[in-house]
């Protein structure tokens, strides 16, 4: 008994749950449950002996390195990897294949973050390049501050509830973030909509998620982390904030201080904001290549994104064995292209 009215040796009780916030206290007492182990997410080398394990009855290809699949997966926990490898050999079996090679993971990661692609989902031409220089807006904004990420992949494949999506990684794992890195995500978060307003003169619905993500990243730099010269070094919420689904306590601090937490977390954004249209219009013409190309291509890798923007051309050895596609995108071809497409709108 925990109790402690019987003895019981060698006997050791423990028990797991995600929600400690509703425990009852009587659990927590000493000689019950009193002692608390924090188990939380794996870094990298964490993922890499997890995804050995399950890994251990599937045929991987040579070209399969869970290493880099490791770095690929950050906040990943074991189940979120169990399923990458288990959605990777369905993906496999779909395509006819004996074991599982590098794209079938990386189409089972965007599976786990996304959902499935949806190709058959029609898409008018005018929402298809919206979407595509949405997507590149928040890659040129993360290509440029890029001092804790690095830009993973861009697409503009239809997933889940998503038009498309860009994946930035963290160069390694932290248990800490800058106010500056935190800046640079809000930045990053921003880059699609000033990208719509730039490039359209519009405001679309596109960038719901986008604001959702900025605006509680923003709260709890406010009232979590202290990061507010208004605020001063005050935590006024607890870790809720950046998980919505989880318990939240009765706010403790006046009306004048909510409407200063209001007002310092709208000051974050607009100058996310400001910062990702400044990005966007001092490279505009690399904000345009990357567009084109995807609108090309629909999704490109890290080093398809770094060619186009060190180059302005797509890396050789990753383009189809076309006449066209071997010529890849140039900056006058892009330039042509969209002085047709003004034309032919003015027409």
């Amino acid at each position: 008994e925990m109790d402690g009215f019987d003895g019981n040796e060698n006997i050791i009780v423990i028990a797991a749950t995600n929600r400690s916030d509703v425990l009852d206290p009587a659990l927590l007492r000493p000689g019950r449950f009193d002692r608390k182990v924090l188990v939380g997410r794996p870094d990298v080398k964490g993922r890499e002996a997890i995804l050995k394990v399950h890994a251990k009855n599937k045929p991987l290809a040579e070209d399969v390195d869970l290493k880099v699949v490791a770095q690929q997966t950050p906040g990943f926990v074991g189940a979120d990897l169990e399923n990458v490898l288990n959605e990777a050999a369905l993906v496999a079996a779909r395509r006819s294949k004996t074991r599982i090679d590098a794209s079938d993971i990386d189409e089972a990661e965007d599976r786990v973050i996304a959902g499935p692609s949806k190709k058959d989902r029609q898409v008018s031409e005018h929402d298809r390049k919206v979407v595509a220089y949405h997507e590149a807006g928040h890659t040129i904004v993360g290509l440029t501050l890029s001092s804790a990420r690095d830009v993973h992949k861009v697409t503009i494949v239809p997933r889940g509830r998503a038009g498309g999506y860009m994946i930035s990684l963290p160069k390694e794992d932290q248990m800490l973030s800058s106010k500056d890195e935190l800046k640079e995500q809000l930045a990053g978060l921003m880059g699609g909509r000033v990208a719509e307003e730039i490039i359209f003169n519009v405001q679309t619905s596109g960038a719901s998620n986008d604001f959702e993500q900025a605006t509680q990243l923003a709260r709890a730099m406010v009232t979590e982390y202290g990061m507010s010269e208004k605020l001063g070094p005050v935590q006024y919420e607890g870790n809720h904030a950046m998980n919505p689904g989880q318990f939240t306590p009765d706010k403790s601090y006046s009306a004048h201080t909510a409407q200063l937490i209001d007002e310092e977390i709208r000051s974050l954004l607009v100058e996310a904001h400001d910062r990702a249209a400044e990005i966007i219009n001092e490279n505009r013409d690399t904000h345009a290549l990357i567009a084109e190309a995807l609108l090309k291509y629909e999704t490109l890798d890290a080093a398809q994104i770094k060619s186009i923007y060190e180059t302005g051309k797509m890396p050789v050895d990753s383009l189809e064995d076309s006449e066209e596609d071997n010529h890849a995108l140039s900056f006058d071809e892009v330039k042509e292209r969209l002085e047709n497409k003004n034309k032919d709108e003015e027409e």
